[in-house]
């Protein structure tokens, strides 16, 4: 069709070459020969009309001009629709109250149901058949045409409004249906008097929904008329079966086919397969081309079928025009016959003189012009069912009375720019297109004419019932109309009690079906019953119905962060699950750890306060302040691992955590070395051991021990740093927020080197816990390194254990319980004696020569009371972590 469209433009527009690179005028060189029917006037309607079926066009090609087209195949029907324009235009002009003053013409071609002629058509009327054009300086005058009524064709409408619309030229077309005209970006110019194809389907719609019939099948044509029925069916929610297969099990079937070729596949079928009990509801498409299927034969299976028609009309007076039609017999068509001789040749069934060779000699007759049309049974006369004829004269009117509305405006008070009106003496096309847009009026058989912002008319369908009479012949009754309606929506009437039914009880079918399914459920089929029967299943978990239609015709899954809701009949967004500030094990953590970091706020606030006391300067003060700072540090990074995953907490927990506890295990090992080396310095030629540990020293080492789990913590986070994930594997239903931690073997590094620093300081305790001092620091480093042990030994397979947030849960509860065990024993007792025991704050009673009432660390009292702290924080955090895991079904612990 593209290819097609190229070459008639291009055919078209070679044939006017002006004679210079500025010429004067243009000379037409040549005509395209069409048939046509033409009345000259003030102002000019063109017309396109199939008023042949086929067309013959030779082939192209391109070695010599292609020979113009010829038609065939009389299309009596398209010929009438000729004669109901050449009506329209003369009722018109009898009308004094209708464009007073100007007299209306036409110009008629012939597309022969063919693209390409009606396309050189529709060039032809905008261009004119002038044979030579004078140019002046400005453009002034009528154009050729002002407006075409046409085409009769979807195909031949978009091909040629496609053109005609980049000049607003207006086209309101009398039986072209395709939604896709309805597009103004590409169609702007285009109206029509048949309804759209969308409405269509509303109507069919309205008639199911009337009788209730939930449940039909669909019998489609092989073609974009079918399809597009199929989809908008589907799209505003009809209940259809499209069938591949006829299954003769469903009661209602609907029709959407197209083409006389069509009916013969019907019969076909009907007549191979004995189908009865069936109601039929057809299509416009098949209604209007079904009239070869009411017969007798067929009116047992067809009988009582529903379908819509294009609204009859009544047109007074069109009979009596029609009998006044009267062949020219000085015809000087020098490319044809006139439109009327061939329908007067057709009719009558004779010839003009002269005659073909051997016409006469075989018994034909001869035209003399005198023929009665009254004595002839024709179809032409039949005004009885004017469909297609009603809306060519509502399109003429309608073109009619926008010339009018446009002449009868007032000078300063136009619509166009500086308020101007619009003058056929300077006629722009798109000022009418602005007044056809605008157009209403009423017809005389009642009907309003008026166009939406579409382009498309106000919708209005007969219903038609084919009534089978006790006779044997067969008849098509209008029973009711769909209207459709800007404000009321699709508006059905039907008289019920006028509609033959086809079946025993003379009562509208019955639709074999299950219960519609509701939302949530899908439909799943019987075994051995019908496909209309079938249970309802209800959707597995992240799936949900098709809510878009009635029934739920299957289960679809949820996007990956959306999960089924509890009625399965539309998706939500998943839960979301981390440890959280707002929860009670968050509330409790963040408690705790605040405690923690104020707890030691104040220990440290005691000791600056006493620190010129014995028992705070005793072994170091300066990394007694380092391990409290540490602590604190310990205590708040245990914040990080609560609330929702975000890069840098991701990133900066396992840092924060894994420094702040180097710095404090650094500065106890360092203590603890302290403590040794004074044990030996005791001993005799042990003097030089306490010049390695010097208070720069103690700070070099706490610092290089430091510097080493720094560059771990660097080298993760730059090789595979950790990164916030959505983990969906250990609920269907819920998005746990975690932190993958990038590298294990950097996480593990990190952890090892805090545990070797550790057991580095256990170990060196232990060998140093019997000094004879009454005072022994080591006892308290022992028991503080015992418990942290403990807390990070039992951490690991409860941290591999633990599933997402309960992984974060469990490690920030060891730093908290590591920390709290590691303040209690090393700076319990030192705050007991400060705040309690004053009186042994002394150096006497540090150095084992006073009354030690009351605190020796080597006696049963102290002991018990640092095992049981020990145990304490042992228990809790295994009951604590056991509880955790069990309230969600771990197992145990």
């Amino acid at each position: 069709d593209n290819l097609l469209l190229f070459i008639v433009q291009y055919s078209y527009f070679s044939y006017t070459i002006p004679s210079s690179l500025f010429p004067s005028s243009c000379q037409l060189q040549e005509q395209f020969h069409i048939n046509r029917m033409q009345k000259s006037g003030d102002v000019i309607l063109g017309g396109l009309f199939p008023v042949h079926f086929f067309s013959s066009i030779s082939d192209l090609l391109f070695t010599s001009q292609p020979e113009q087209p010829t038609c065939h195949s009389f299309n009596v029907q398209g010929f009438r629709l000729a004669q109901t324009m050449a009506f329209a235009v003369d009722e018109i002009n009898n009308n004094s109250s209708l464009l007073p003053n100007v007299t209306l013409g036409y110009t008629l071609y012939d597309n022969c149901a063919e693209l390409g002629i009606g396309f050189r058509g529709a060039l032809s009327l905008v261009s004119g058949q002038e044979e030579q054009i004078i140019l002046h300086n400005t453009c002034v005058g009528n154009p050729p045409v002002v407006g075409i009524v046409g085409d009769s064709s979807s195909t031949r409408s978009i091909a040629i409004s496609s053109v005609l619309g980049l000049y607003r030229v207006p086209m309101v077309s009398y039986f072209a249906t395709c939604s896709c005209l309805s597009d103004r970006q590409k169609y702007p110019s285009f109206f029509r008097t048949i309804p759209s194809d969308a409405f269509q389907v509303q109507a069919m719609i309205q008639i199911l929904k009337h009788f209730g019939w939930t449940w039909a099948g669909l019998l489609i044509t092989d073609d974009d008329y079918g399809f597009h029925a199929a989809r908008s069916l589907q799209s505003e929610g009809a209940v259809l079966k499209e069938f591949v297969s006829l299954n003769w099990l469903i009661h209602v079937l609907c029709l959407y086919l197209s083409g006389v070729q069509k009916n013969n596949d019907i019969e076909l079928i009907l007549k191979r397969q004995n189908v009865t009990g069936l109601q039929w509801l057809a299509s416009e498409g098949w209604t209007a081309t079904a009239a070869v299927l009411q017969t007798p034969e067929l009116m047992p299976y067809l009988g009582g079928t529903l379908g819509i028609a294009i609204r009859r009309g009544e047109i007074p007076g069109l009979r009596e025009f029609l009998l006044q039609i009267r062949p020219d017999l000085l015809d000087s068509n020098s490319y044809g016959k006139t439109m009327v001789n061939e329908f007067w040749e057709f009719t009558f069934q004779c010839r003009f003189a002269p005659a073909p060779a051997g016409w006469v000699e075989g018994g034909g007759a001869i035209c003399t012009g005198q023929e009665d049309l009254e004595n002839v049974n024709t179809e032409f006369l039949d005004i009885s069912n004017l469909r297609p004829e009603y809306n060519v004269y509502k399109a003429v009117y309608a073109l009619a009375y926008s010339l009018d509305d446009m002449l009868q405006c007032k000078p300063g008070r136009g619509p166009f720019s500086g308020h101007s009106c619009a003058t056929l003496q300077s006629l722009e096309l798109w000022e009418l297109v602005y007044y056809l847009e605008r157009v209403n009026f009423t017809t005389p058989f009642g009907d309003q004419v008026s166009f939406d912002e579409n382009g498309d008319v106000v919708p209005i369908y007969d219903v038609m019932n084919w009534l089978w009479l006790p006779d044997g012949s067969t008849t098509v009754q209008n029973v009711g109309e769909v209207k459709g309606s800007a404000f009321k929506g699709e508006e059905i009437l039907l008289d019920e009690d006028k509609i033959f039914w086809n079946f025993n009880s003379k009562k509208p079918v019955q639709s074999v079906c299950s219960e519609s399914c509701p939302p949530g459920t899908h439909m799943v089929r019987k075994k051995g019953e019908p496909k209309c029967c079938f249970d309802c299943i209800p959707c597995s978990d992240g799936k949900v119905s098709n809510i878009s239609s009635k029934y739920s015709l299957g289960c679809t899954s949820c996007p990956e962060d959306f999960w089924s809701n509890p009625q399965r009949d539309h998706c939500v967004p998943k839960k979301t699950e981390f440890l959280s500030y707002h929860e009670p094990l968050g509330i409790c953590l963040t408690a705790t750890s605040l405690l923690g970091a104020c707890t030691c706020a104040v220990v440290l606030g005691i000791f600056i306060y006493h620190h010129k006391t014995p028992i705070v300067r005793a072994n170091n003060s300066e990394l007694s302040f380092q391990v409290l700072l540490s602590l604190k540090l310990c205590f708040l990074c245990s914040l990080l691992f609560i609330g929702r995953p975000r890069l840098w907490t991701c990133q900066l927990r396992h840092a924060a955590f894994g420094i702040s506890f180097v710095l404090c295990v650094s500065c106890i090992l360092v203590k603890t070395m302290v403590v040794l080396a004074v044990f030996k310095a005791s001993k005799p030629g042990g003097g030089t051991s306490l010049k390695w540990f010097g208070a720069m020293q103690q700070r070099g080492t706490v610092l290089c021990l430091a510097s080493i789990q720094a560059a771990i913590c660097t080298a993760w986070l730059v090789s595979a740093s950790p990164s916030p994930h959505k983990n969906t594997q250990y609920h269907n239903d819920m998005i746990v927020y975690e932190c993958a931690v990038g590298s294990p073997f950097g996480f593990a590094v990190l952890l090892g080197y805090i545990g070797m620093l550790a057991v580095l300081s256990f170990l060196i305790a232990f060998l140093v816990r019997n000094l004879p001092d009454s005072f022994n620091e080591a006892k308290l480093i022992t028991f503080s390194m015992l418990i942290f042990c403990a807390v990070w030994v039992a951490f690991v397979p409860v941290y591999i254990s633990s599933p997402g947030n309960y992984a974060d849960a469990v490690e920030a509860f060891a730093i908290l319980a590591s920390s709290f065990g590691l303040l209690i024993t090393l700076f319990g007792p030192k705050c007991y004696i400060i705040l309690l025991k004053p009186e042994l704050n002394t150096k006497k009673a540090i150095m084992g020569r006073g009354d030690l009432i009351g605190y020796d660390v080597g006696s049963t009292y102290s002991k018990d009371v640092l095992r049981h702290c020990g145990g304490v924080c042992c228990l809790l955090c295994c009951g604590l972590l056991e509880w955790w895991n069990g309230r969600e079904g771990q197992g145990e612990t």
